[in-house]
């Protein structure tokens, strides 16, 4: 109660501070120098964030009426802020379940509120259900199933989704039914939003800049409630996971098909499949399921779309990401609600696998020059902290020791503080950065968040994800460069380079074995 904890932060900040200034203008001779005095800030970096995790747990545990102020303002901050995404709904609900996701940058207090927005969203009544599935489809529920549960089985944002039984055959369903109004109700919030940031951003130039947020939202809520898009999204993404080459990825990812004679614009109709949210722990292991798996598999799916395919589900929320046992003791998931995707163009796919796998095997000079294809310069640092939810100091130490991970690892609320800490101290440049990647990026953004949000409730490591993303980004460059895909012609690659794309290749699958061994 004393502010202790903010001065703490902002000291690991500043340390960070310091961190990045330095590698906004290191070259290769730089990182090479100075290696005890890198460790030992990096060290004093992790000790204090350990310091302020532990101050942090006591003062939660505190009874103490004046440790529990700060706690209680926030509580009733977030609950204000539910009500106001609950009363809203549609488009203020999406906002509040990205919030959700940002476990790193928010007090608790907010994401314990606003995480019941993923499955316990305001319900649209039985009677209006009724009158959507009889305009869209031409016949009240009864009389288009065999059944149907007037009780909806989940709630989100834009739908709510009962369980039906197939007439004729009594398969089970799930079918999504639009909140009856959002469609019309959607186009006066996407315009009071653009309204209020347009006219912000007019009287504050220099310090708003939130006008990505407008040009990102508007085109995007309107496919959303595209039930029709939705589903076509659905079934190109299982035929591009089918054909992703990695080695029982197809196998193990369900993804509901879809009933087209009763699939409208605000009706979607789809095989019922069984899961457990990625994030409901006692439920995953109850079945026998070691939570390093799961991980491992929401993991591998969501980088094979970004790196292999393009073709990316930007909402991967726990209640979009379900989970059950494949009947042998691993884990199968069953990806829902497609709604929001991203075409991610080749060009920038390519340039981001060449970040990302610069990423991996922390080359800065790779790091720095795909930065600058993608339109970032001096603040390379903080786009790799932000991709990596890392400080750059470690990518830094990594590229001394050659490792994916560093030697001494924070644990996980200690990883919160220093990214609280990191966040704050770089806020405006967070904003502008944000302002200049390419459009594309800020859908990733997003991902990360959601995913990130799983991997801290499996517990899973960081150089983990780092290992999976590495392995499909290089072996993205190595078939561009060597021509093996459509992005390049074979017949135009010299043996040389097609050699030198090899060695490089096989250079980075080797450090990830290793890792992976526990060798390094």
């Amino acid at each position: 109660g004393d502010g202790s904890g903010d001065v703490a932060e902002s000291e690991m900040a500043e340390e960070n501070g310091r961190e990045l200034r330095q590698g906004r203008s290191a070259n290769s001779t730089d990182h090479a120098k100075g290696t005890k005095s890198q460790l030992a800030k990096r060290d004093a970096v992790h000790s204090a964030a350990s310091r302020l995790a532990e101050a942090e747990k006591q003062l939660d545990d505190s009874d103490e009426s004046e440790s529990s102020l700060g706690s209680n303002v926030h509580i009733r901050a977030a609950s204000r802020l539910l009500k106001l995404c609950r009363e809203n709904g549609g488009t203020y609900i999406k906002v509040g379940q990205h919030l959700a996701n940002l476990d790193y940058l928010i007090p608790p207090e907010y994401i314990e509120a606003l995480s019941s927005l993923f499955d316990d969203a305001p319900l649209t009544r039985y009677e209006d259900v009724r009158e959507v599935i009889m305009e869209d489809l031409g016949s009240y529920p009864e009389d288009v199933f065999e059944s149907f549960e007037e009780d909806p089985i989940a709630s989100a944002s834009l739908a709510q989704v009962h369980v039906a039984r197939e007439r004729g055959t009594g398969r089970k369903l799930a079918v999504k039914v639009q909140h009856r109004g959002l469609r019309e109700t959607s186009k006066g919030d996407i315009m009071a939003l653009t309204t209020a940031v347009r006219a912000v951003e007019s009287l504050f130039p220099d310090s708003f800049e939130f006008g990505w947020l407008c040009d990102e939202i508007a085109p995007q809520l309107p496919r959303e409630l595209d039930f029709v898009n939705e589903g076509q999204n659905s079934e190109k993404a299982a035929d591009q996971i089918a054909k992703s080459g990695v080695p029982g990825l197809a196998e193990s990812v369900v993804i509901p098909a879809v009933h087209w004679d009763k699939t409208t614009a605000r009706v979607l109709t789809m095989d019922f499949e069984e899961g457990v949210k990625a994030t409901n722990l006692d439920a995953m292991q109850k079945q026998g399921l070691r939570l390093e798996d799961v991980a491992t598999l929401i993991t591998s799916v969501f980088h094979a779309q970004v790196f292999l395919s393009g073709f990316v589900h930007c909402d991967p929320h726990p209640a979009n990401v379900l989970i059950r046992s494949n009947g042998s003791g691993k884990p199968k998931m069953v990806l829902v609600d497609h709604g929001l995707y991203k075409k991610l163009d080749d060009t920038f796919r390519v340039e981001y696998c060449r970040l990302w796998k610069s990423l991996t095997v922390a080359d800065i000079d790779g790091i720095k020059s795909s930065c600058a294809q993608l339109g970032i310069d001096e603040m390379y640092p903080l786009l790799a902290a932000m991709l990596t939810s890392r400080p750059f100091d470690e990518i830094i130490e990594r590229s001394k020791s050659g490792s994916l991970s560093v030697e001494k690892a924070t644990n996980a609320n200690a990883d919160k503080a220093m990214i609280r800490g990191y966040a704050q101290r770089f806020l405006a440049d967070i904003i502008k950065m944000l302002d200049a990647v390419p459009r594309q990026m800020l859908l990733l953004f997003k991902m990360n968040d959601c995913l990130r949000h799983i991997d801290i409730a499996l517990g899973a490591r960081h150089a983990d994800g780092l290992a999976i993303a590495g392995r499909y980004a290089a072996r993205t460059i190595y078939e561009v460069e060597t021509g093996s895909t459509h992005d390049g012609d074979s017949s135009r690659q010299p043996w040389l380079g097609r050699l030198r794309a090899l060695i490089d290749y096989y250079n980075v699958l080797f450090r990830i074995q290793v890792y992976e061994l526990g060798v390094w």
